[in-house]
């Protein structure tokens, strides 16, 4: 369940909506504030990738979460966040391949977090959707497992 996000709590940096990131270059991630952690399309084979949390600051970029995991997406997967609110991957031919589930909220930005948690908020900082809601084989350490 999401809970409230004091913007006091940590600081991080906001990535509006309208932005994406698509998987041509590595180098391309929204970042939490101290750098340790990055969200975005990362390669795991020659020409597949996944949308994908990692520590950002080793030499392997080592995955801790990743979302709809069995499927290998190829070059040219595209994660934004639209302008209606929605963080949607869609395949280099545009259909949708998976959705953060906010429906019917109103999500004005994201945000990767320091403590390794990426999430979706409302501009009053209550988070709507996290990373940490949906876990994967990692648990990490300021995770809550319910």
């Amino acid at each position: 369940m999401a809970q409230p996000f004091p913007a006091t709590a940590e600081s991080y940096k906001n990535v509006s909506l309208g932005l994406s990131l698509t998987a041509l270059n590595n180098d391309d991630s929204w970042q939490s504030p101290s750098s340790e952690f990055a969200f975005g399309i990362q390669q795991v084979e020659d020409d597949g990738c996944l949308l994908a949390i990692w520590f950002n600051k080793i030499p392997e970029k080592t995955i801790v979460w990743s979302a709809n995991r069995n499927s290998i997406m190829q070059r040219g997967t595209k994660v934004k966040l639209t302008e209606d609110g929605r963080l949607v991957l869609n395949d280099r031919k545009g259909k949708q391949i998976w959705c953060a589930d906010t429906t019917g909220s109103r999500v004005a930005y994201t945000a990767m977090l320091d403590t390794e948690n990426f999430m979706l908020a409302r501009h009053d900082s209550v988070n709507l959707w996290e990373s940490f809601g949906e876990p994967t084989d990692t648990l990490l350490p300021t995770q809550i497992f319910s």
